[in-house]
């Protein structure tokens, strides 16, 4: 128990309850205050509260810039008490144009770049507003929001903005809040107000058609959307998805047959050193054979030159193998999690937001309406008061000429209110003349039409649903696909087909030799080496096995612990010197060896056995084993060792079993199980002794056993064949006295 102080008033409360209070306050404040946009505006508040702030200091786009330290310092000072860093980094994000669609602030000096170079700090750097932050802000000075106190009650802010300009598609939003996230690619202006002012009219608009209208993101570093058109209509439907986005690639012909490729657009958040550095890395590590060199070649525009190995090499391929390895082809999500008009957190669809949208715009032509009426209202009773005292000019001036105290007077004789009194109080004697007397009435004769008007507007619903289609098509008209901002920057692509390279050029590959000694020194050979008698090793070691393979290969080692290693031939150490211990390269535990060594082939079977006669079939796939200590296959019981492992050829049909005692059987290979994992069941029964070695075999093509450096066959077999966990008896004469059958 914990007693927590409130108000003066301490109170026993359970600790976990009092945990759980403070941290949903505190993701409340994370949700609320800092992570997800407003679906009205589609700002955070701490863009909203950078906006205003710059409103405040004049910073309009025709206006000069101002030190960013000194619109940081109001933000942090006046609405946003947080780290200056934090604040500056949200206001350089808004002014970089390769990471807003459309910036919503200019910059001045140095912003950073796509290469990931960060901002200069905040007191070299100026800012001001630009023409699209200038339509969200758009009358706000006429009620069009709330305003609330700001955190020292000193200055009120806006609680949202106006927000003629459809911001959260248009520049996306991003952000991490507790237990829920947001992620909402940018869009096209010109394709948001079209689907907008489709929505105007059809309110229930079908998702197919909004898809028409927007067919998908489009970032400020242009790209390659090559999503499918349904994943698209799915993700817009439910709210939830992603979209896979490519790099815009060209060839440029050199002559001679020989050619360069030329990115000229990447991805979205994607650091062009880092992608290059990465690229790079890549084919240091051979892991991108048909690239022989990357440059960065970018000034003002981005310009990546990739040099294929040779001329023979399809451009296609090149860029599928890069697209598969780097960052050149990214997945972007789409999470549209929103604060709604009631400032509660949740997925929306396309048209949701677009509608809640168009709600908010209708909300404010109200709200400025009203506050239109109102201040009408207001001169023209100002304007009242000054007709009457046109009509009676002398006895006004009488009246303020003799009385110390002519507003009090000048009510009670005309009948004026205080605001009408103090009008006339404050004209000046220019304003005597009779052409000032016409002007007013003329004033007065416009405010009374447009009060009407306004009242019209008021009352007539589709009349103000097309003032905001009016509004929209200004939008569009300003910031549309007729300007250089608004033109679409990424290209709608086809989606790519679903194997474009062959695996096999997807790496590279190198013959090599793989030697492991008697003591378990394990290396790969340059090359495929012929003769393996002038292999080198150790003093007093000598070969145990060696195969012919591939860099590309999976090495299999079958230990006497019963467990499965897998090692990539493209690890192993080099052919100079001896190489290195295998019990260094996997967890062979104390006292183990290793029983086999073979090539991965994919879809094979493998025989395992104990020394105590036991074993069963695995399928090769499932021992792959993706660590060093392995994966255990065949089970042990204590004191016991595994005695040996075989590959299971496609048309064996038979096991022969080899005891230590020099017996010979051998049965179906059907009657052993194919297991993932076990003791297995009897092979060959012993007197004494165990098993010494065990492999399979077509019936048909006879049982062979290597002899020396020679193989013989024997076909007379039939003596031999029984059933499993059988004796077997003596093997035919010339069997080799190595007892094993390779």
């Amino acid at each position: 128990m914990r007693k927590t102080a409130t108000v003066g008033v301490i109170r026993e409360t359970p600790l976990a309850d009092a945990l759980g209070e403070r941290y949903l306050s505190y993701a409340l404040s994370t949700i609320m205050s800092r992570s997800l946009p407003d679906v009205r505006d589609g700002l955070k508040p701490v863009h909203r509260r950078l906006l205003y702030a710059m409103r405040q200091l004049k910073l309009d786009p025709k206006a000069g810039f101002k030190k960013c330290a000194r619109v940081v310092g109001d933000v942090i000072g006046k609405y946003h008490p947080h780290g200056d860093t934090a604040v500056y980094d949200a206001l350089v994000r808004l002014a970089q144009e390769f990471a807003a669609r459309y910036p919503l602030v200019e910059g001045q000096g140095n912003f950073g770049n796509v290469d990931g170079d960060g901002a200069a700090a905040m007191r070299y750097t100026e800012a001001r507003l630009t023409d699209v932050a200038q339509a969200l802000l758009d009358g706000i000075d006429e009620d069009a929001v709330d305003f609330r106190t700001t955190y020292d009650g000193e200055e009120s802010e806006p609680q949202l903005l106006p927000a003629r300009f459809p911001n959260l598609l248009a520049n996306g939003a991003v952000g991490i809040a507790v237990g829920m996230a947001t992620s909402i690619p940018p869009h096209n202006v010109g394709e948001l107000c079209d689907a907008l002012a489709h929505l105007i009219k059809r309110p229930q608009a079908t998702f197919d058609k909004l898809v028409d209208l927007i067919p998908g993101p489009d970032f400020p570093t242009g790209g390659v959307l090559i999503e499918a058109r349904p994943a698209i209509l799915e993700a817009y439907k439910t709210g939830r998805g992603g979209f896979r986005l490519r790099a815009r690639w060209e060839v440029e012909k050199l002559g001679h047959g020989q050619y360069q490729i030329v990115v000229d657009e990447i991805p979205y958040h994607v650091q062009k050193s880092r992608l290059i550095e990465k690229a790079a890395e890549l084919l240091a590590a051979r892991k991108l054979p048909l690239l022989a060199d990357i440059r960065d070649e970018s000034a003002a525009d981005v310009r990546i030159v990739l040099e294929p190995r040779t001329r023979s090499v399809e451009p296609e391929m090149l860029m599928e193998q890069l697209f598969r390895h780097t960052d050149l082809e990214i997945r972007i999500g789409l999470n549209m999690n929103v604060l709604d008009a009631t400032n509660t957190p949740r997925v929306m669809n396309l048209r949701e937001c677009l509608a809640a949208f168009l709600d908010h715009r209708h909300q404010v032509l109200v709200r400025r309406t009203h506050y239109r009426l109102e201040r009408i209202d207001h001169r023209l009773e100002v304007l009242v008061g000054l007709l009457a005292a046109y009509v009676n000019l002398d006895e006004v001036i009488r009246i303020i000429r003799d009385s110390d105290a002519p507003k009090p007077k000048l009510m009670r004789a005309f009948k004026l209110n205080e605001a009408q009194a103090e009008a006339i109080l404050n004209m000046r004697l220019r304003q005597l003349r009779r052409l000032e007397e016409e002007e007013i009435r003329r004033e007065n004769a416009a405010l009374t039409a447009e009060r009407a008007e306004l009242g019209k507007l008021l009352k007539d619903e589709k009349r103000r649903w097309r003032m905001v289609a009016d509004e929209i098509a200004d939008i569009k008209k300003r910031f549309g696909a007729k300007t250089e901002l608004g033109r679409r920057r990424t290209t709608i692509g086809t989606p790519p087909t679903a194997v474009v390279v062959p695996l096999d050029a997807m790496i590279e590959r190198e013959p090599v030799t793989v030697l492991c000694s008697e003591k378990g020194w394990i290396r790969a050979v340059k090359g495929h080496v012929a003769d393996l008698a002038d292999a080198r090793y150790k003093e007093g070691d000598r070969g145990r096995f060696a195969l012919h393979a591939q860099t590309t290969d999976k090495l299999i080692v079958f230990a006497t612990n019963g467990r499965f290693y897998t090692i990539g031939c493209d690890k192993l150490p080099g052919g100079r010197g001896h190489g290195e211990p295998l019990s260094l390269m996997i967890e062979l535990g104390n006292g183990h060896d290793a029983v086999a060594l073979f090539l991965h082939e994919p879809g094979r079977r493998l025989l395992v056995a104990s020394e105590t006669g036991r074993g069963f079939v695995v399928a090769e796939d499932g021992v792959l084993a993706q660590t060093r200590n392995g994966k255990q296959v065949l089970n042990l019981a204590t004191g016991e060792e595994a005695a040996t492992c075989a590959t299971v050829g496609a048309n064996d049909d038979t096991v022969a079993v080899l005891g230590k005692t020099r017996r010979l059987l051998l049965f179906r290979l059907d009657e052993l199980p194919v297991m993932t994992r076990g003791r297995g069941v009897v092979l060959q029964r012993y007197a004494k002794g165990g098993l010494a070695d065990a492999k399979t075999f077509k019936l048909d093509e006879g049982l062979t056993w290597r002899n020396g450096e020679r193989l013989r066959t024997e076909m007379a077999i039939k003596p031999w064949l029984g059933r499993r966990a059988q004796a077997g008896r003596l093997p035919p004469k010339g069997f080799t006295r190595a007892n094993r059958f390779t």
